[in-house]
């Protein structure tokens, strides 16, 4: 056991990796078009051209919401909201926002501020892009009123990240940590890894604490071991 204060040591052979956090880049070059996303990136991209003022992002954890609502933000100026701080309508009409983005809107609590910010949106001419992962229902809302405008929003899907994608991304992730991975490696976690972008970086950044601490490169047999963590 190592005692408090004493410099932590590991088995012979084995280096003790330096846990290096990394944040993900959510920049339109790190956005990896997808049949999967294509619909919602290609809207994004249209923007201002939208069929209506609000627009809809729809789709499960982990298929690129987060980084779609990035991408224009960056590109509209949107004022950046969080679901669980939503500004009060005096505090939007003292900003005057011209472009509004809320992601993982569904998790927003204040049904009574989210219905005003619509409004806002509605009568100042504003832009607003939503996220949410499943399409807004009658028994997660309290407010009729909410409900109502939420579902006159226009809505494109993203469905969950397919096996070619998650290759892609594994790729582009291991390319990020200068990390050799022998092919093999790379097809058994594309096709056996949940379809999530979050689960892809969770296991790279696994791998390559496993494969420092080994002093190894990063085969199939290495990547089935850690990957039994995933799955």
């Amino acid at each position: 056991m190592t005692k408090a204060g004493a410099p932590e040591t590991c088995e012979p052979g084995r280096q003790l990796p330096l846990d290096l956090p990394t944040t993900p880049r959510f920049g339109r070059e790190e956005f990896l078009p997808a049949a999967s996303n294509l619909a919602a990136l290609e809207m994004i991209e249209r923007w201002p051209d939208w069929p209506d003022r609000v627009l809809a992002l729809i789709g499960p954890a982990g298929a690129g919401k987060s980084h779609l609502c990035a991408i224009w933000a960056a590109r509209a100026g949107a004022l950046v909201v969080a679901p669980d701080a939503l500004p009060t309508l005096e505090g939007l009409v003292a900003q005057a926002p011209r472009a509004i983005v809320i992601d993982d809107v569904d998790r927003a609590a204040d049904e009574t501020t989210l219905f005003h910010l619509l409004n806002f949106v509605n009568e100042s001419g504003a832009f607003l892009l939503m996220s949410a992962a499943r399409p807004p229902r009658a028994e997660d809302t309290r407010l009729p009123d909410l409900l109502s405008r939420l579902r006159r929003a226009p809505a494109v899907e993203i469905g969950a990240p397919d096996e070619a994608l998650m290759r892609a991304v594994l790729v582009k992730l291991f390319a990020d940590r200068q990390l050799l991975v022998e092919p093999p490696a790379l097809a058994f976690a594309a096709l056996r890894l949940e379809r999530s972008l979050a689960a892809a970086r969770a296991f790279v950044a696994a791998l390559d604490r496993e494969a420092l601490a080994q002093g190894r490169p990063v085969t199939r047999a290495l990547a089935a071991k850690v990957i039994e963590k995933f799955t």
